[in-house]
């Protein structure tokens, strides 16, 4: 890398130190097992580097060895590794339990945090589907049209006669009849539901 920035994120320097140790480091694949002490001989190698500091390298180294990659290389029967791919030793029953324990820990946060997230996603999505209740807009029964009212004019006494159809003037409208019997201004008639009744001749319409 010919640029002389100072590298900024953990896996720039990690990406830097795999380029510059490529028998000890590697980015993809299973990783090797690292030197016990190698962040001392890492410090040193890179002492005089401007692109890195020693904190961050131990950062770097940090996430480098508790990754999935790493751990599953820290197995039964690995070899370590110093910077230069050389064997530094079998790896120790210990340090291949703490490994997997490292591992499997890792991997039930990374399932935890999945349903967390699953359970806020459907939380979220409970929320959003839940919309207040709008009442709904009562349907305007449609008005019924009044009936224009018929103006009906009062019977003159000669049209006053028995057998006659008329209305009858009620007050709330004019109720169709026919007169039965007239005895001077009393008049009986008759309505359509068969009720019989005396009314004046001024009640009487055509």
């Amino acid at each position: 890398m010919e640029n002389t920035d100072k590298l900024k994120t953990t896996n720039e320097v990690i990406a830097y130190v795999a380029e510059c140790f490529p028998k000890c480091f590697t980015l993809e694949g299973e990783a090797k097992p690292l030197k016990i002490g190698i962040f001392q001989d890492l410090a040193e190698r890179l002492d005089k580097d401007p692109k890195v500091s020693k904190t961050q390298l131990r950062q770097a180294l940090r996430k480098y060895t508790s990754s999935w990659r790493y751990l599953h290389g820290v197995k039964a029967g690995a070899i370590r590794v110093d910077l230069d791919g050389n064997d530094s030793g079998v790896l120790e029953e210990e340090h291949v339990e703490h490994a997997k324990k490292a591992l499997a820990e890792s991997k039930a946060r990374v399932v935890e945090r999945r349903k967390e997230k699953a359970v806020k996603a459907k939380q979220e999505n409970r929320t959003a589907n839940a919309e207040p209740k709008k009442n709904k807009p009562r349907k305007n029964k449609p008005k019924q049209e009044k009936k224009p009212e018929v103006t009906r004019s009062p019977m003159e006494q000669k049209d006053v006669v028995a057998g006659k159809t008329v209305h009858v003037n009620m007050g709330k409208g004019d109720m169709p009849a026919t007169i039965v019997e007239v005895n001077k201004d009393d008049v009986r008639v008759q309505l359509n539901n068969g009720l019989q009744m005396v009314v004046k001749t001024e009640h009487l319409r055509a």
